[in-house]
């Protein structure tokens, strides 16, 4: 179609006012990096983004959850899980890549990022063995002195890689076949749960290597379904069975502990049809000693990991309900930070954070948006 004669001579006036010098290459700009503050807030916040829709590329989204503010962000590999290391300095994730995106030669690494530029620091090559699952505690974890991390294998033979953080090489590969997961214990061990109903606990040498390995009886899989995404307070974990009664066990001795066990619920409460739910369904605030669940008001068999607004806390001296948190949004996954004024921080199924105030019980605001599919959140 023919220039209008008031679009030629727009066209027109533009080549004659606009003179050849602005077509010339703009200069490179200098990108500055800003540093996040140092030690990190206690309520600096972690949410692993497993990114359903895409999980080739994950994320991990670093939020102010007091300002309301997103402070960063880690590009990380394929269904990636994350471990944040007690001095704070660092956060490890176990990445897969392929040479051609979507195909092609895998490469699992396992990644070091500087807590203060969200960069990474460093990188060691690991087996290409990595459990490609929804992200969970666990799957990633670390040694209380934050020499060692530990990393879940399933292929479907199951190992855990363990990584020595200061040599950044692969120490060891310990066959934990039948077994699930590491849940850390101290400085040179980790147990593992068994679809026996077994705790095995590994115990490693300075090098990383396998020293010692005992098992124990935990729970009765043919009688009860135990849920394998624990809390754990100190060397203390706390797992739940589907219909709500609480399994802990103590590793601080030479050998492990089993915990008499107790119920979430009441009967009338059992029989009104509640039961705990969600993925993280489970937190603990240390300085106030409470347990935190996720519970659902119409409990059905199979939908038991389903989200929900209500969350109920329980004292964990005396296994007693002591209140009942509400949030406007249905929620899937919950922690709490380890600080003297906690909140308790849930991931809602829009990809938001809710903030509850611990010392009160009161919702303080929705951070919307902030991520995809948010399946953990971690706190320091």
């Amino acid at each position: 179609m023919p220039l209008s004669k008031f679009a030629a001579g727009l066209l027109a006036l533009g080549s004659v006012l606009i003179p050849p010098s602005l077509y010339a290459a703009l200069p490179t700009e200098t990108v500055g990096q800003a540093e996040l503050p140092f030690p990190p807030s206690p309520h600096r916040s972690y949410l692993i983004d497993f990114e359903f829709d895409n999980m080739v590329a994950t994320r991990v989204v670093v939020v102010d959850p007091d300002r309301q503010k997103v402070l960063g962000m880690l590009s990380t590999g394929g269904a990636a899980p994350a471990v944040l290391a007690h001095d704070q300095k660092t956060v490890y994730t176990a990445d897969i890549f392929f040479s051609r995106y979507v195909r092609g030669t895998r490469t699992d690494v396992l990644t070091a990022w500087d807590t203060r530029t969200l960069s990474p620091s460093w990188e060691v090559e690991i087996p290409a063995k990595r459990a490609s699952t929804l992200t969970e505690k666990y799957a990633l974890s670390m040694s209380g002195d934050d020499r060692f991390v530990y990393v879940y294998n399933f292929t479907p033979s199951q190992t855990i890689t363990v990584v020595d953080t200061q040599a950044r090489k692969v120490a060891s590969e310990v066959n934990i076949n039948g077994c699930i997961l590491a849940y850390p214990i101290g400085d040179r061990r980790f147990a593992s749960l068994c679809g026996s109903g077994d705790l095995q606990v590994t115990t490693l040498d300075d090098n990383g290597k396998v020293s010692d390995r005992t098992t124990t009886q935990f729970f009765d899989p043919e009688q009860e379904k135990l849920v394998e995404r624990a809390i754990h307070l100190g060397d203390t974990f706390y797992f739940v069975t589907t219909e709500g009664v609480i399994h802990g066990v103590d590793f601080s001795g030479a050998k492990p502990k089993v915990l008499p066990t107790w119920s979430l619920t009441n009967e009338q409460e059992k029989k009104d049809g509640w039961a705990p739910g969600g993925w993280q369904l489970m937190a603990i605030a240390p300085r106030l000693n409470r347990l935190y669940v996720l519970m659902h008001p119409d409990h059905e068999r199979h939908k038991w990991e389903d989200p929900s607004t209500i969350i109920w806390a329980f004292d964990l001296k005396t296994h007693k309900k002591v209140g009942t948190l509400e949030a406007p949004n249905l929620i899937w996954s919950l922690n709490a930070t380890n600080d003297d004024a906690p909140l308790l921080l849930g991931t809602n199924i829009e990809g938001g954070l809710e903030t509850f105030d611990l010392k009160t019980g009161k919702h303080l605001h929705t951070m919307e948006g902030v991520s995809k599919t948010p399946t953990l959140i971690l706190n320091h």
